[in-house]
């Protein structure tokens, strides 16, 4: 690099400090750090600091608030926000609490099974980043057990697991154990 370059590259490293500021944890100066999930503003003092904060800021707008309806949690008035991952309806108290309602309007078909790894949760139905869905236990972090695909309340007849999945196959939907070491198909 030219002593121009290392000006001009020092320049940018210096602004990109100031943009940055100071950590609100030590003092110490935050820069951009590395992991495998992508870049973030780490504070410059790690080990022995270990604040980080996301690259980009995914502000959550509020659309409007909803007059009548409260949080069940902490009976705060509930509002219509815009965020990260779409419109959803949140407690205007975040951020002591955290309530998001979900759709609850499931039938008796849609009922999941007890969870039964924990036997104190029960499973339900969530989806990931990128739209996927999967079953998992509400118990989270006690118990995080998952599963893939959807689960039926009923037993294993092989093994005694108390939930089996469907799992769709060219000749129609198919029962069979969640357990690796059972290995259980339902047949016609």
């Amino acid at each position: 690099m030219t002593k121009i370059d290392n000006d001009l590259f020092s320049a940018h490293e210096h602004a990109l400090e100031k943009e940055f500021g100071v950590c609100p944890e030590c003092g110490s100066e935050l820069v951009i750090r590395h992991s495998k999930s992508g870049p973030f503003v780490g504070c410059a003092s790690y080990p022995n600091c270990e604040y980080t904060k996301s690259l980009i800021e995914h502000d959550v707008e509020q659309v409007k608030v909803l007059d009548g309806s409260h949080c069940p949690l902490c009976s705060e008035v509930l509002a219509v926000k815009n965020g990260r991952y779409g419109m959803f309806i949140g407690c205007t108290g975040f951020p002591s609490c955290h309530y998001i309602a979900h759709d609850n309007d499931e039938s008796a078909e849609d009922k999941l099974p007890q969870c039964p790894k924990c036997s104190a949760g029960e499973l339900v139905k969530r989806s990931n980043k990128s739209g996927r869905t999967f079953y998992s236990c509400n118990a989270y972090p006690d118990c995080s057990y998952i599963l893939n695909q959807l689960p039926v309340d009923q037993a294993c007849p092989q093994c005694g697991w108390s939930v089996l999945i469907e799992k769709s196959t060219a000749s129609g939907k198919k029962l069979q154990c969640p357990q690796k070491s059972c290995g259980y198909k339902q047949t016609d």
